[in-house]
């Protein structure tokens, strides 16, 4: 389990982040603080391994709470931003010390769970011992890289991508083009193009199945999250 510490301001909307991170497979919240004071000290008594770090706090700046948690004696512990703060300054100050991820408010529960399952598939690949090449790297660095629809190629569209993503991800076994195509009545080339892109973005393994003759087969088969629920590969 990825132990999380909650950290935010507003009573409320502390028990709404607790409750998405609880339905999020493979996470559980190990503490709940609504101050920077009490968030440097569950940090430093708990070790979470994540953070969920509001940057507007009552007595100091979430920054100054992300420069604590990367100062002498902290236990290693990722920070995911999530804030109402949208300015640039404080994006960039965020990424310096080190956000995994910065998810504006207010968002769906969808928008979560896929920064929290893009998370996990990187934290799951960084620990495998295996020597990295850079096909390897590129995939890792996908995952905690959240693509907008503003990304997507040319000519692909979200709703398309996230239909081409459920079907995977929901399936109990890899998956040709051609059965991704059946499934969500694209052509199998369309189909083709947008896997691709999710192998690309570290959302998808792909495997070759060699036959007794002719090309071999390309297989896929969802690697981006824990299983149960949809992805939402192409949010904001």
């Amino acid at each position: 389990m990825i132990r999380t510490l909650v950290v935010e301001d507003d009573f409320r909307v502390a028990e709404v982040h607790e409750a998405f991170v609880a339905r999020v497979p493979g996470f559980e919240v190990v503490g709940i603080a609504h101050t920077a004071a009490d968030a440097v000290r569950q940090a430093r008594a708990l070790a979470p391994d994540l953070v969920l770090l509001d940057m507007y706090l009552p007595d100091r700046p979430g920054l100054e709470v992300l420069r604590a948690l990367r100062g002498p004696g902290m236990a290693p512990m990722d920070v995911i931003a999530v804030t109402a703060a949208r300015d640039v300054e404080t994006l960039r100050a965020a990424l310096q010390w080190g956000v995994v991820h910065y998810v504006v408010k207010p968002f769906p529960f969808s928008l979560f769970r896929e920064r929290l399952e893009r998370y996990a598939a990187a934290r799951q690949r960084l620990a495998e011992p295996e020597a990295l090449d850079q096909g390897s790297v590129d995939q890792i660095l996908g995952l905690l890289r959240a693509d907008s629809a503003e990304d997507l190629p040319k000519g692909m569209s979200k709703a398309t991508l996230e239909l081409v993503a459920a079907s995977i991800h929901d399936a109990d076994r890899d998956l040709s083009a051609a059965e991704v195509a059946e499934l969500t009545g694209v052509s199998r080339v369309t189909g083709r193009r947008y896997l691709d892109h999710l192998v690309r973005r570290g959302l998808v393994g792909l495997a070759m199945r060699y036959g007794s003759q002719g090309r071999p087969e390309h297989r896929y088969r969802w690697t981006g999250g824990a299983a149960g629920g949809k992805p939402g590969p192409g949010a904001p």
